[in-house]
Parts: structure tokens; C-alpha cells; sequence
């Protein structure tokens, strides 16, 4: 099998780290692997199948003769996307800079496949809430056309990187030893207030936007109907923060035009790659943050019919947000472009 010469842009981090173990997992067929981050980052070390790696600070020059550059996101990507284009590489990015450009694909392999081809040398990964959602709807929306869908979501600190991971561990120490409790970081460490997360839940994920939804769940709403090819489905969306360290949840609710059946919704999420179906009340089998962390499937359960509406159901979705929402996806995107030759 040919390998590829790879760059990961944000290597030290959490998405960076995931890109490693899955590069390892799913043996992804790597000649040169470069890791690359931040002036502050550089000349850390990096143990990696064996063999020592030396993060390099990102330049406009860092990418020449790599194949396929994985950008684990943050600003870095309007910068040094073009420049990797500009040196014959093939940009994956995970972060929100390219994903409303109509010249570049959004992307979930499972989902939308074709629309890889249609790359100009950047693909664009969604926000790992959309990718989570769209994942259970694609297989619903295959046997009925989905006319609206209502979403609220129960998003893991870990989506606010380490220091907010760190922030609730430090917050919930606090708490039990009776200490006061300090809140630096979320809802989110640039904004002029700051909430106890621990014990709590935020509604606000990310700025306000003018409509008054945040940036994150208009991210959902307009990235849904990009990567669905649907620009009259409706959505309205409310993201929240828990108290989770990993994996997302997102109580789902569906409208369709014609009727589905319990049955056939099951059966077609059954049958989707990446899904798998946790249903059964009887026993409590549900889907939850502890049972999805780590694991690349997005996890479907509490399958049931909306009685409020002619056609709808409600479902229950969790999905690891660091693996299929992002790491992995980006890496599937990789994988799918390998095996139907288009590097």
C-alpha cells in the first residue's frame, strides 16, 4: 500500500493526540509523519509508535512535500491552510474558518461522501455537535425527507479544551473539601463572565450572535442543512454545558413529511455504518457520556414516537466529540480519499 507524508497542525493538543491514536488504531498508511504546533509548543517531545518526535513550531513553510495536512483546529487554520494547499497538500481542518465557504466540501464520510470531490484542495470537518446529529438523522432522512428537527444538546466540558476539563476537576475538589469555588473559564475564557460549572449546566456555548442563539448552535443549524443538501429542512437548536468530562448528548427531536414507523427508523439506524442503536427500555439500555467516551460509533436509544406532531419521533444521541466529532472524521475523510485514489 502507498503511505503518505503527514503533517497533524496542533499535535500537543486534544484533537492532535486523538489524531495519533487513531493513526495507530486504524494503521493509517504514514511515510513521514510531522508534528507541528505553536511557538510554545515547540521542541516538545512526542513518543509515537516507537520512535521520538520533536514538535515544530507552524510556519507558511512547514508543509512542503507533505501529502495530507490534519489541522486539529483553532485560528491557526486561516493562516496556514493556503500556505499547505499553496505546497501541494490536502487540508482536513477542524476548525470553523472554511466550513460556510461554498468552495469548500463539509464533510462527514458517512454522510456525504461525494461532496470530497469536490475539493479545491481544503476539506472542512463540521462542529463536532453537527457531525454527532447528523449522523442519526442521515439514515432517517434516507426513507423519509426530514422537515424540521428540533435539538438540544449536553455538550462535555472537554469541548472546552484541557483548562476547562481542568477547571470543573479543580471546582468539584473545591466543593467537597468546603473551599470557595473560582470560575475562570467557561462559558468561555475570552468572555467578561465566567460560571461555576461544577454541580451546574450553562446554557451559552460560545458568543451571542444578533438572533440571540450562540455561534455554536447556529453552527448546527447552518452546517446541517450544507452537509445535508437541504436548505428548506428547519432546525432550531439550544446547546448547553454539563458537567461531563467527555462524549456529547443531544435529545432529538424529528418532524418528517410522511410517516415512519418505530420500526423502520430502527431499522434503518441499525443498518447505517457508525451507528449503533442502544434501545431498550426494559432493561434501562440507553446511551450515555460514560458508555460513548473513547469509542468511534455514535450511540442512537430512547426511540419514540412524538405524539404531539402528524409524523415524529424523539430520539436520545451520544457520541465521543473528540474522536467521531472530530478526530476521527477528519482521519475517515483521509481514509476514504485513499481508497478511492483521489490524492
Amino acid at each position: 500500500m502507498k503511505k503518505y507524508n503527514v503533517a497533524i497542525l496542533g499535535a500537543t493538543g486534544a484533537v492532535g493526540q486523538e489524531f495519533l491514536n487513531l493513526i495507530e488504531e486504524r494503521n493509517f498508511p504514514f511515510a513521514d509523519l510531522k508534528m507541528l504546533a505553536s511557538k510554545r509548543s515547540a521542541g516538545k517531545k512526542i513518543q509515537f509508535m516507537g520512535k521520538e518526535y520533536t514538535v515544530e513550531e507552524a510556519t507558511v513553510d512547514s508543509f512542503k512535500d507533505v501529502d495530507i495536512a490534519l489541522f486539529a483546529g483553532g485560528s491557526a487554520s486561516k493562516e496556514f491552510a493556503p500556505a499547505a494547499v499553496k505546497a501541494g497538500a490536502v487540508v482536513i481542518d477542524n476548525s470553523s474558518t472554511f466550513r460556510m465557504d461554498p468552495e469548500v466540501p463539509l464533510v462527514v464520510p458517512e454522510v456525504n461522501p461525494e461532496a470530497i470531490a469536490q475539493h479545491k484542495g481544503i476539506i472542512a470537518n463540521p462542529n463536532c455537535s453537527t457531525i454527532i446529529m447528523v449522523m442519526a438523522l442521515k439514515p432517517l432522512y434516507d426513507i423519509a425527507k426530514i422537515k424540521r428537527v428540533v435539538v438540544s444538546t449536553y455538550q462535555a466540558v472537554s469541548g472546552g479544551g484541557k483548562e476547562a476539563m481542568a477547571e470543573l476537576e479543580q471546582q468539584v475538589a473545591d466543593i467537597v473539601a468546603g473551599k470557595p469555588v473560582t470560575a475562570n473559564i467557561l462559558p468561555g475564557a475570552a468572555l467578561k463572565k465566567h460560571y461555576q460549572i461544577a454541580f451546574n449546566l450553562l446554557p451559552q456555548i460560545d458568543v451571542f450572535k444578533e438572533n440571540l442563539y450562540t455561534k455554536e448552535e447556529m453552527k448546527m443549524i447552518d452546517e446541517t442543512k450544507k452537509i445535508m443538501s437541504d436548505n428548506d429542512m428547519r432546525i432550531t437548536a439550544t446547546t448547553i454545558r454539563v458537567p461531563v468530562y467527555r462524549s456529547h448528548a443531544e435529545s432529538v427531536n424529528v418532524e418528517f413529511e410522511d410517516e415512519v414507523s418505530l420500526e423502520a427508523a430502527r431499522k434503518a439506524l441499525e443498518a447505517f455504518p457508525g451507528v449503533e442503536v442502544v434501545d431498550n427500555p426494559d432493561e434501562q439500555l440507553y446511551p450515555q457520556p460514560l458508555e460513548t467516551s473513547g469509542k468511534n460509533d455514535v450511540a442512537v436509544g430512547r426511540l419514540r414516537k412524538d405524539y404531539s406532531i402528524e409524523h415524529g419521533l424523539n430520539m436520545w444521541v451520544c457520541g465521543d466529540q473528540i474522536r467521531k466529532g472530530a478526530a476521527l472524521n477528519a482521519l475517515q475523510i483521509a481514509e476514504y480519499m485513499i481508497e478511492h485514489d483521489m490524492f
